[in-house]
Order: structure tokens, then C-alpha cells, then sequence
């Protein structure tokens, strides 16, 4: 039996304004921010609001909410940045590679030729997170 929902996790922290976050985008259910440690530019993450482990135990809202949020980031980061495509992906539980235990979807402008840059731990630089935040808020500012 998976552990019951941490309401001190590092998403939750951003989701209440008590941590500092590179939010692009928030509508009532969903809020989308910068991965600070990206494996491409443009990487963000989808967060819902509703407390949610993961998808084993979010409810059916809160999985459409994050797959529409989710679809709809996954065009705006491909017009932003000019990806040829887009990697979107999902961790459940630790055996599945998840780290934080809040609900969140991955979302990662992809470039031909380009590989994933590896999950060092590093944090990105805070300027580049800003400039690529303000491009995707562009972008959805333009859609």
C-alpha cells in the first residue's frame, strides 16, 4: 500500500506560494511551472491543485484536468521554442521512477538530433528558467 499523501512535498509548497516556482501558466484546476532541473529547454510540469499522489490514486477531475493542461502545454512548448516534437511523461511510485509524490506530468520541447539531457540533480540557471518561462507565456499569450 502506497503511503498517504504528503501535504509538505515541494509541489504542494509551490501550489500554496510557500516556495518560489517559474509558474507559465494557471487556470482552477491546474497550474504549470519550470522544471529547475530541466533535461531540455522548455521543460515544465504539470501540476493539479487537488492533492494527488499520482495517477494511481488522483480522481477522474483531476486526470482529465492535467491531461487537458498537459495537451495544451505540449503545443504552446512546440510553437515557443520551434521543437519538432514533444516528450510528455509521468512517473507513478518509486519502482516507476517517481520522485516527488504529488501528481505531475513532464512536459519537454524535443529537437531532432537532440538527446535528453541527463537527471543530474543540478539546478538550472534562474535566468535561462525566466527566459524560458517568458517565451511559453508568449506563446500562450499569442494562441
Amino acid at each position: 500500500m502506497p503511503d498517504p499523501y504528503d501535504d509538505e512535498n515541494i509541489f504542494a509548497k509551490i501550489l500554496r506560494g510557500e516556495m518560489p516556482s517559474h509558474k507559465v501558466y494557471e487556470d482552477d484546476d491546474t497550474m504549470v511551472i519550470m522544471d529547475i532541473m530541466p533535461r531540455g529547454d522548455g521543460h515544465c510540469l504539470v501540476l493539479p491543485k487537488r492533492p494527488a499522489r499520482n495517477l494511481l490514486d488522483a480522481d477522474d477531475e483531476t486526470v482529465e484536468a492535467v491531461a487537458r493542461t498537459s495537451a495544451k502545454m505540449a503545443r504552446t512548448v512546440v510553437r515557443a521554442f520551434g521543437a519538432d516534437g514533444v516528450t510528455v511523461q509521468q512517473f507513478n511510485e518509486p519502482a516507476g521512477g517517481q520522485v516527488v509524490f504529488h501528481l505531475h506530468v513532464h512536459v519537454i520541447p524535443r529537437f531532432e538530433g537532440v538527446s535528453l539531457r541527463p537527471h543530474t540533480g543540478a539546478m538550472a540557471d534562474q535566468e535561462a528558467l525566466t527566459a524560458h518561462a517568458d517565451k511559453i507565456r508568449a506563446a500562450l499569450e499569442s494562441a
